[in-house]
């Protein structure tokens, strides 16, 4: 069975599949984060983890509805009961688990600083410069914990800061590696400088997120993702987007 093939009878079973109780809201980040999520040229949704939603919901035969909320609030959108579970790239930390409670992990990928190939940027050289990062992220607290000489500016979405580096606004920024293929394949002056790591700051990894009362979702999710690990599905979604182990260590 081909990469498409199997891709294709998963969102089948997505659509097709009967719930066992009312829809599961899962909430995405409004803004683009390709190869993650992104909207196409109709509104739809695509991208890495918008198919592993799909195979999650299947396996466990649940009905699934896609929220649309803003980075920046989608953990008060979670607590409020407006969605269930939140498939966003969001990474599992010590900070989080005291508010939220997560699966386990579905995808692990390092952080990375980058900056324009012309500058002497690097991750022991930060003091006095301007370093962009997402705004309630894990990267803004990497910055704010090791980059102390550096000014932090914060903003609302991935791409924002991106394109301040571009125009020159900040000297560097702060993200996660995979998001980045598609800005460094566009901007071919700017260049990942270091590879970040704090277990501390970062985690295990990235995990959906749910309400800590939720056990038996938890529940759920976990047996999904250990399920289309085991049959191959996880697999199949992975190499239709990447050409190396999105898993991870």
């Amino acid at each position: 069975m081909t990469i498409k093939s199997i891709l294709g009878t998963v969102a089948a079973l997505a659509l097709t599949a009967t719930a066992a109780s009312a829809d599961i809201k899962i909430g995405f980040a409004a803004e683009a984060y390709p190869p993650f999520t992104a909207k196409n040229a109709a509104g739809e949704w695509e991208g890495f983890e918008v198919d592993l939603k799909n195979a999650l919901c299947a396996a466990m035969k649940e009905e699934c509805t896609v929220v649309d909320v803003a980075w920046d609030g989608i953990i008060p959108a979670l607590l409020a009961g407006k969605i269930d579970a939140i498939v966003a790239s969001m990474s599992i930390t010590e900070e989080r688990l005291k508010t939220i409670n997560f699966s386990d992990k579905y995808y692990n990928t390092p952080a990375v600083l980058v900056a324009p190939k012309s500058s002497d940027m690097s991750a022991d050289s930060t003091d006095g410069k301007i370093i962009g990062v997402q705004v309630s992220t894990i990267h803004q607290n990497y910055a704010e914990k090791h980059f102390g000489g550096a000014q932090i500016k914060t903003y609302s979405t991935f791409d924002e800061h991106n394109q301040d580096l571009t125009a020159g606004r900040v000297d560097a920024v702060v993200g996660d590696s995979i998001a980045f293929s598609d800005y460094l394949a566009s901007a071919p002056d700017m260049e990942v400088k270091a590879e970040l790591s704090d277990e501390e700051v970062f985690g295990p990894g990235v995990g959906v997120g749910m309400r800590k009362e939720d056990t038996e979702l938890a529940e759920k999710f976990n047996a999904a993702i250990k399920q289309i690990r085991a049959d191959g599905t996880y697999d199949a979604i992975g190499k239709a987007y990447f050409d190396f182990d999105i898993y991870g260590g």
